[in-house]
């Protein structure tokens, strides 16, 4: 079947608020899921992809020490092995200690989701899997039938549940290796740079995708913990962390629960930064209103203090913008989650029925509760004042949480208005999207006409980036986007 054959109009208005998602999910070579079913424990299902997995595999920060085996022995992770970019398993040339004995196994890693997808894949027939040590997969389970005696099944979930700071939600894809392309045009382009309708519904179906998987994550979360305020604090508080600080926002947000931060914005603020280790001293400042500023919140601090965040919870303070600094996004969500009502309350009494009006209140209740009259007009907490304000939460990074976070959990809550879908507000056009733009479109494609402004369709260029291109062979061989097209 065509891919056209599978998009429907853009415009079509279905109560499914992604009833594009599955012409996508046809395109990877997937089942269609039923992401929105109520009463599914989060604990059986996988909302994320294999490539978590072998981030998971492939980073000592995130990799279990061990792995238990039948028998009582145990494997140790010696290396992982090479990041195969190529046909074949996923990692070459690991090495696993094996205890008690000091036995060492050296070979290659196959990473699933599930152990029966050993079979599903036909790894059995193919000669490139023969140096396979080990078959890592995310559930437990019976070894799949074909899968060869020597080769250990090894589970992440189980040790991975036993580590309570680690999020899959954490994991930056795009920080690991990928494959370099050849600066010559790439296939995809031949077929998409002269039909813009053709581009447009790929990357709607394909943010449709990324959107339902969003929705499907949170629902799953809603029914495990039951705690919807929190919850949606968490999200925002990674959304701020942005991509270099959300593990360490996302600590914060458990550590200082959205209950805990009180009434008062300036409160707030202080045990934010406080628990966060970011609060600096008053000689710091530039200014006197800085200095007092500063002073009032280590009162505020001193008085209520408690944990802090961990020593080995790094924030990454070097080639940020000012605007993407930890102690000013936490600025911000001192002003979204302070006082007897948060933004969280704010959204619920939102009465709109279309998608472009709920858009523009919610874009609308970010930015002016972050109205902050003292860092509308500072870059940093120890600056002087600039004549040119600078929102403490731009139009740009709103539109993010509203596009990440707002929408998927109005859709996991069944509340989200019809079309709400159909045109969201843009985003800053990040590097991912730049370079997936760059390999589809060519060159000299023009984003505004294509999806510069229209955040579903930006969406839609982050999961094609990540499916497809994040994972392109050099010359972009055997890509089965390309296949689709």
């Amino acid at each position: 079947m065509k891919f056209e054959e599978l998009v429907e109009p853009l415009h079509t208005a279905q109560k499914n608020p992604f009833h594009l998602a599955d012409a996508y999910a046809q395109l990877l070579g997937v089942q269609p899921a039923s992401v929105l079913e109520p009463g599914v424990p989060y604990h059986t299902g996988f909302h994320w992809t294999e490539r978590h997995l072998q981030c998971l595999w492939y980073d000592e920060r995130y990799r279990p020490r061990s792995f238990p085996l039948p028998g009582g022995e145990t494997a140790q992770v010696l290396s992982p092995g090479e990041w195969n970019l190529e046909a074949g398993p996923d990692f070459l040339n690991a090495t696993l200690l094996i205890q008690p004995g000091d036995r060492r196994l050296c070979g290659d890693i196959e990473v699933h989701v599930r152990p029966t997808d050993w079979d599903t894949h036909g790894h059995q027939t193919d000669p490139a899997y023969d140096r396979v040590v080990a078959h890592v997969t995310w559930f437990a389970g019976p070894p799949p039938r074909s899968l060869p005696a020597h080769v250990l099944p090894l589970a992440l979930a189980e040790p991975i549940a036993a580590m309570p700071g680690l999020s899959l939600d954490d994991i930056d894809l795009k920080a690991y290796p990928h494959a370099a392309l050849p600066a010559t045009p790439r296939p995809c382009e031949a077929r998409l740079k002269n039909d813009p309708d053709r581009a447009r519904a790929l990357l709607a179906a394909a943010g449709h995708y990324r959107l339902q998987l969003k929705a499907a994550r949170l629902r799953a979360r809603l029914a495990q913990t039951g705690d919807r305020h929190q919850l949606f604090y968490e999200e925002v508080m990674a959304a701020l962390g942005y991509k270099h600080n959300q593990m360490p926002f996302r600590h914060l947000a458990r550590l200082l629960p959205v209950a805990s931060l009180g009434v008062s914005r300036e409160n707030a603020y202080a045990r934010l930064l406080g628990a966060a280790r970011l609060l600096p001293q008053p000689e710091d400042a530039t200014d006197p209103e800085s200095q007092r500023f500063i002073r009032m919140l280590w009162d505020l601090w001193w008085r209520e203090s408690s944990a802090e965040l961990p020593d080995d919870v790094t924030w990454r303070l070097h080639n940020l913008r000012p605007q993407n600094a930890p102690v000013r996004r936490l600025a911000a969500a001192a002003s979204l989650f302070s006082g007897m009502f948060t933004i969280r309350h704010e959204l619920d009494r939102l009465t709109v029925t279309d998608g472009a009006t709920w858009h523009a209140k919610a874009l609308e209740c970010l930015t002016a509760r972050c109205a902050w009259p003292f860092w509308n007009v500072r870059l940093t907490l120890t600056s002087a004042p600039e004549k040119k304000e600078t929102a403490l939460l731009g139009t740009a990074r709103a539109a993010a949480i509203v596009t990440n976070v707002l929408l998927p959990f109005a859709a996991a809550e069944g509340t989200l208005p019809d079309g709400a879908t159909t045109r969201l507000p843009p985003e800053d056009i990040s590097a991912p999207m730049r370079l997936t733009a760059l390999y589809l479109f060519g060159r000299d494609h023009n984003p505004a006409a294509l999806y510069a402004d229209n955040g579903l369709l930006q969406q839609g260029l982050l999961q094609v980036y990540l499916d497809f291109c994040l994972n392109a062979k050099p010359g972009c061989d055997a890509c089965a986007l390309c296949d689709a097209l």
